[in-house]
């Protein structure tokens, strides 16, 4: 299980490198299933490798001229806010077990796996969809007002799904930046990479209270997957065409949720 775990890392990584999300969406699944890692630790220490991973790629983005760092503020300042409100509010808040009854236990790792399912169903959806839909791209972000707006807001909705379920929420983040500020789609992706590691290693500082040192070892060698799977990801980004790579990153998004609500809803 360790090597399809360190392999599935390494896809991981070449995901996030070649659209600018996917990380979380398949880091999580990764170290519940191949490292027995528990849930509510998994969404955890998802953070801190999807964090580095973004890291490295955003540094490489940045050196490139692929990124706008201010409408990347604009976004991840507000997600600041809702991981904060989800990590020491929303979670602490929910009962160890919430439903016992009829013969159903719904505990509290099993409820977030299934959430997290269903957040994932969306994020194939959304990149389907948004693989269906490409425009011709442009040269200049629109940053009017109103949309920036809406950039926050949604910047809010981000933050709160990485800080409760340890999702970097790529699959948010480059639909706003195209459709709302009709960015180039590889200045999404440099931009998403900047406000994903910001996010989740936010998220990883403020509860690294929670983190189990004893797992530090394995987590830097998934980090070093993640990273080389992340410079393939990148090169062979200029390689395949953006409606290509959305398409099949949902579709395998879907197969991946779908496996998982079946696991978990065998365990009501």
């Amino acid at each position: 299980m360790l090597i399809l775990g360190y392999i599935s890392s390494f896809i991981m990584g070449t995901m996030l490198g070649m659209i600018g999300a996917g990380g979380s969406i398949l880091t999580v699944p990764i170290l519940f299933y191949f490292f027995g890692q528990d849930a509510i630790f998994a969404t955890t220490n998802s953070l801190f490798i999807v964090g580095i991973s973004a890291l490295t790629g955003a540094i490489i983005q940045v050196k490139k001229g692929n990124t706008n760092i201010r409408i990347g503020m604009y976004f991840a300042v507000p997600s600041f806010l809702g991981i904060y409100i989800a990590r020491n509010l929303l979670l602490p808040s929910i009962p160890n077990i919430l439903i016992s009854n009829f013969g159903i236990i719904l505990t509290k790792p099993l409820f977030i796996m299934i959430l997290f399912s269903i957040i994932m169903l969306y994020s194939s959806w959304a990149m389907i969809h948004s693989s269906n839909s490409l425009t011709i791209e442009t040269t200049e972000p629109n940053t009017r007002s109103a949309n920036l707006l809406l950039i926050c807001t949604k910047g809010l909705m981000v933050g709160m799904i990485t800080g409760f379920l340890g999702a970097g929420g790529g699959f948010l983040i480059i639909p706003a930046l195209i459709i709302l500020l009709n960015f180039p789609i590889r200045k999404a992706v440099g931009t998403s990479l900047i406000i994903i590691s910001a996010n989740s290693l936010f998220g990883f500082g403020i509860s690294f209270r929670s983190v189990q040192t004893e797992n530090c070892p394995l987590l830097l060698t998934i980090c070093g997957f993640g990273i080389a799977g992340m410079f393939l990801g990148q090169k062979l980004s200029h390689k395949m065409s953006e409606r290509s790579l959305k398409s099949g990153f949902g579709y395998f998004a879907l197969i991946v949720a779908s496996l998982i609500l079946w696991d978990q809803g065998l365990k009501l």
